[in-house]
């Protein structure tokens, strides 16, 4: 029965756009009225809020809040606030093209290395299933939309589409600066791809039309720069900047820290079951591993991600697990490539690398180690959590403004629902009267020392490993649990 729906499913095109327009839709419905989430406060509601409020085309941002980055998802965000209204599930509807998208490349992708239906089928559902990738589905962020072009340019590779890959490129450039490095990665697989693995010449490779691709695709990415470069100065940072310490050269203990935390964006979140079976499969099989397909994709796995990889070790800035993710639905399809050719137990594998992944989504640390905490499921709960959390703040008279928050909820309630709500949580000082906190927040050990030792918890809202506690300056009330 299962195969007959997936042959009907992969029929022809209409069918597999019918479902994947299906599974896009049912996830915009679910998530309609998840608020801005991690850096997407900065990137959809405060960019989106100031082109909305002065101009569209009005790309200058104050440099209180500029990162640099083109506000290219505040740009669509902010038409389609002017046409559909000021809402939430609107910034969501702004997702749901590139969510079908983005689902349609990921098994035009997996088909070009899998051929059988059904196995394809299980192929699809293996590498959508990854928790970071996962995650960004259900969030308004830019990740969907850099991803969506990035397969559009691979595919256009892969299915020799050169028009297309111009396209691709044209748009993955102007979408933020980690888009324009994918771009490169982009432009690295290709080249490594015909020199390594299609054994070309390099003259033969550089052609005039094999640069022209690149040139014109980067185009706007590279004009952004220059007019950054003409009219601010700077790209990424200033020094009144607040990230300016983010972005210095790493010294050579955070450069050591970095590779640490390399290589636990990639095994985090159940990626480390893939990891442990590919290497045990590696010294199984040995050479026989490396069949064309998997050298191809692993060059995918390194090139595509090879600038973004240089500049988080050499930067001070901490990396996000989203980084990676066009890398890790390689890995993975990397990983279902040998259960398929090399083992006999495939079914068996299969299902435990696949509930690996999906329990990753379960993976809570203790609040004393940060968490990405926008790179799994597990932060679900917190939209609703919070909604009740303030609900009881306003119920019980506690002002917002008398209220300290973090990152990322240290912001105006507008920012993070579009509800119109200009209310501030304050920002924490050590003696604020109240605190609205959860584990969501990654805070130094420093600021839980002092919330353990001068405040107690008043109220708190639990739900599936996500808590938040409002915390009241110690005295001698009752506290209530």
């Amino acid at each position: 029965m299962i195969v007959n729906f997936i042959d009907v499913i992969f029929k022809n095109k209409i069918n597999k756009l019918l479902f994947f327009s299906l599974i896009g839709v049912l996830i915009f419905y679910f998530s309609r009225n998840n608020g801005m989430f991690w850096d997407n406060v900065l990137f959809v509601s405060r960019m989106g809020n100031h082109l909305y409020e002065n101009s569209i085309f009005n790309w200058f941002i104050p440099d209180s809040f500029d990162p640099g980055h083109p506000p290219s998802l505040g740009f669509l965000s902010a038409i389609a606030w002017k046409i559909f209204g000021h809402k939430l599930w609107v910034s969501h509807l702004v997702i749901l093209p590139f969510s079908i998208g983005l689902l349609f490349q990921l098994h035009l992708f997996a088909s070009y290395y899998v051929k059988n239906n059904t196995l394809l089928f299980f192929a699809f559902l293996l590498i959508v299933i990854d928790p970071t990738l996962s995650a960004q589905f259900v969030q308004v962020n830019p990740e969907i939309i850099s991803l969506f072009f990035f397969f559009l340019a691979i595919n256009a590779i892969l299915y020799n589409n050169y028009y297309l890959k111009i396209a691709a490129l044209f748009f993955l450039s102007i979408i933020s600066f980690r888009s324009m490095m994918l771009a490169a990665g982009v432009f690295f697989f290709e080249f490594l791809n015909y020199l390594l693995i299609n054994k070309e010449r390099i003259k033969s490779i550089l052609n005039i039309k094999f640069i022209l691709s690149y040139v014109i695709g980067s185009l706007p990415g590279v004009l952004f720069v220059i007019w950054r470069l003409m009219t601010k100065g700077w790209l990424q940072s200033h020094p009144n900047s607040p990230w300016a310490e983010l972005w210095q050269v790493a010294s050579p203990q955070i450069f050591l820290r970095n590779i640490v935390v390399l290589g636990h964006r990639y095994a985090d979140f159940g990626r480390i079951f893939i990891f442990i079976f590919i290497i045990y499969s590696l010294f199984r099989f040995k050479k026989q591993l490396f069949t064309k397909e998997i050298k191809q994709l692993l060059l995918l796995a390194i090139t595509s991600v090879f600038v973004i990889i240089i500049t988080s070790l050499i930067a001070t800035n901490t990396m996000g697990h989203r980084y990676f993710i066009s890398s890790f639905i390689a890995i993975i399809l990397i990983g279902f490539l040998i259960i398929n050719t090399f083992y006999k137990s495939k079914k068996l594998i299969y299902s435990l690398l696949f509930i690996g992944l999906l329990t990753g989504n379960l993976w809570i640390y203790p609040r004393d180690i940060a968490q990405g905490w926008d790179a799994s499921l597990a932060h679900i709960p917190y939209y609703n959590l919070r909604q009740e959390a303030i609900k009881y703040l306003d119920e019980n008279d506690i002002k917002i403004e008398e209220t300290a928050s973090f990152f990322p909820n240290a912001t105006p309630l507008d920012n993070v629902d579009l509800s119109g709500d200009m209310r501030w949580f304050e920002t924490y000082t050590t003696t604020n009267k109240y605190i609205f906190y959860s584990n969501v927040y990654n805070l130094t050990d420093e600021e839980y020392e002092n919330i353990d030792t001068n405040y107690s918890i008043i109220k708190e809202f639990k739900k599936r490993g996500i808590h938040i506690y409002i915390y009241k300056l110690k005295n001698n009330d009752t506290i209530r649990r």
